[in-house]
């Protein structure tokens, strides 16, 4: 080989085993650094290798993968339809007035189908589903791997999860899957995904796992498996396996620029489906506890204002009146590290954990308040019944105030008055002072603080207005150069640290 080859297939340790996978043909040779992967030319590849397979787990669990076809009652008819629709490279049809006419009937109900994907983990005739594969179907119908349809029924669902159980008759038991750990799952192992994509039929992809605790956004429970398995249009639902053959996850979104697969797809865990799917299977329904409080996670700043060593637990934003956490006695800055026996690194762990117990359980929480730990009993609500409050409210548009004027960390405020409640959309009984603009560049933009914001407490004491909080921003500036603000915007309420320096 030449020395001007060798220079170019220098990589990491992990490609020469990924080499050696795809070809059998690779020597690694750890002589030199860095790395060096020399291609064996004179030693042809060992006789009898054969590739990895996945073949034996699709003949396996192929039978209990269910494609799932749905009947949808829509909106109106839009006014544009068959005629705008018509392929511009076919010629029309001297009918195609007739046709337009007859088809496009604005304001009347649209039937739609879809399709999507399932498996059945009970040879009863239980499957399990994406709720978003089924959600306000007026007609179900399963296609078995052998051909035969049955018409299905909801047993229940779970719109926070995305999930949902659909139950089947038939005559006899059914094939079925089971599931594994998918706590055991770690990135890099091989999964394999089969399901339904653009009603093609049934269909397998092999690929990875890409990353762990994916968080897209699409609810307060995101906790996904990323794999890079082709998933499309139709795999919703389908099952993706381990090389055990054991279902480690559910597919249910991918990202796409152009709605076919690039590579990065999305699987509820199976140990999240396992749970939901047992509460649905006994009552059609789930139940969650419920805290009441608002979250955070800390970061090294937060940690220091709040004089905490460490960033691990889930920061109190916000107590709502009336909740458990609330007759339990949890404050407003108080930082969760255990949850009935169990230890509290981030918000996810709590919001987790708390979701796994049921409404009406007592559990002992772990918090500390003012450097010191504490001991709180707390009876669980149901979240069903609760109203939740995201960190997401919306920008009010900042008026000026007569009184306003800007602090040394880039703020400008004005007094919070019912007509500025009332624009916000806050409750009369919320005090402070408002953020009417934000200096570009300065400590508080850097924190994301903006126009309508409103701070309420300043160093963990309330504040009422501009005065106070001018007052308590100057005592920080000559104290340890920091400024914890409670800042309440839209909904909801969040802490952020600041430094002067």
């Amino acid at each position: 080989m030449s020395e001007s080859n060798r220079k170019r297939l220098r990589v990491l340790p992990l490609a020469a085993a990924l080499a050696a996978v795809l070809g059998g043909a690779a020597v690694l040779d750890v002589g030199a650094p860095p790395f060096e992967i020399a291609l064996a030319q004179e030693r042809p590849a060992a006789s009898g290798f054969q590739a990895p397979s996945f073949a034996d787990v699709v003949e396996r669990a192929s039978p209990a993968v269910v494609n799932i076809s749905v009947t949808k009652v829509m909106g109106p008819t839009p006014t544009t339809g068959f005629r705008d629709a018509w392929p511009r490279d076919l010629p029309r049809s001297p009918l195609d007035e007739f046709f337009g006419r007859f088809f496009e009937m604005p304001g009347a109900p649209r039937r739609a189908a879809g399709a999507g994907s399932g498996f059945i983990v009970d040879p009863e005739g239980y499957i399990v589903t994406n709720h978003h594969v089924v959600s306000d179907a007026e007609e179900i119908v399963v296609t078995l791997a052998d051909g035969r349809q049955l018409d299905a029924r909801v047993v229940g669902d779970d719109p926070q999860m995305d999930l949902a159980l659909l139950e089947v008759d038939a005559d006899e038991p059914l094939p079925f899957v089971r599931f594994g750990d998918s706590d055991a799952v770690r990135v890099g192992d091989w999964v394999l995904a089969i399901g339904n994509p653009f009603g093609l039929g049934g269909s397998a992809s092999a690929g990875i796992v890409s990353a762990r605790g994916r968080d897209i956004r699409s609810g307060p429970y995101d906790d996904y498996l990323q794999i890079d398995a082709p998933i499309n249009q139709g795999n919703s639902g389908g099952p993706v396996f381990n090389a055990a053959g054991e279902v480690i996850g559910v597919s249910t979104a991918i990202v796409s620029p152009n709605g076919g697969s690039v590579g990065i797809g999305f699987a509820i865990p199976s140990n999240h489906v396992t749970a939901v799917v047992e509460q649905l299977k006994e009552t059609g329904s789930v139940e969650r506890g419920w805290l009441g409080v608002s979250l955070q996670d800390l970061d090294e700043a937060l940690a220091e204002s709040l004089g905490i060593d460490g960033t691990e637990g889930a920061l109190v934003a916000e107590v709502i009146a009336g909740s458990p956490a609330d007759d339990a006695g949890f404050e407003v800055g108080d930082v969760v590290t255990r949850f009935d026996g169990e230890d509290i690194d981030s918000v996810r762990d709590l919001t987790f954990t708390v979701a796994r117990h049921r409404p009406g359980e007592s559990v002992t929480v772990d918090v500390i308040r003012d450097g010191r730990s504490r001991e709180l009993e707390v009876e669980l609500g149901d979240r069903a019944r609760a109203t939740s409050m995201p960190f997401s409210g919306s920008r009010a548009p900042a008026r000026p105030g007569a009184r306003a004027g800007e602090t040394a960390l880039g703020l400008r405020l004005a007094p919070l008055t019912d007509r500025e409640r009332s624009s916000l959309g806050l409750p009369s009984d919320v005090d402070g002072a408002l953020i009417v603009d934000v200096r570009p560049g300065s400590a508080a933009a850097r924190e994301g603080l903006r126009g309508g914001d409103v701070i309420v407490s300043v160093n963990r004491q309330p504040v009422d207005s501009v005065d106070d909080v001018t007052a308590a921003l100057d005592a920080a500036r000559r104290g340890n150069g920091r400024a914890l603000l409670l800042v309440r915007r839209g909904d909801a309420q969040h802490f952020v640290a600041l430094d002067f320096s």
